[in-house]
């Protein structure tokens, strides 16, 4: 079994930045593929921010020029820096992680972008 935890959300003013982690532990053999999800309310939930094993990454269109995604593979954790917040990036944010064959998620953390 794989354990996810999330931090790093929280309440910001627009324009402002916010860093999330993801810190995998547990029964982890191989790591590939480390994502970041939102959901708004009322919204389907949508990738953010993908990087593969190998380091190559992939945005939403919405946060391009503005997130970046990185990971620690010693630390087994994913990172989403978030700079230039708007209001329209308010959701909840979860981690996903492929581990294998499996994919995990995290509990979700709330990032709110509101004056």
């Amino acid at each position: 079994q794989v354990q996810l935890v999330e931090s790093g959300g929280g309440l910001v003013q627009p324009g402002g930045s916010l860093r999330l982690s993801c810190a995998a532990s547990g029964n982890i053999f191989s790591i590939g593929a480390m994502s970041w999800y939102r959901q708004a309310p009322g919204k389907q939930r949508e990738l953010v921010a993908e990087i593969t094993g190998g380091g190559n990454t992939n945005y939403a269109d919405s946060v391009k020029g503005r997130f970046t995604i990185s990971r620690d593979n010693v630390k087994n954790t994913v990172y989403l820096q978030m700079n230039s917040l708007k209001p329209e990036d308010t959701a909840v944010y979860y981690c996903n992680i492929q581990a294998g064959k499996y994919f995990y998620w995290g509990q979700g953390t709330q990032v709110t972008v509101s004056s």
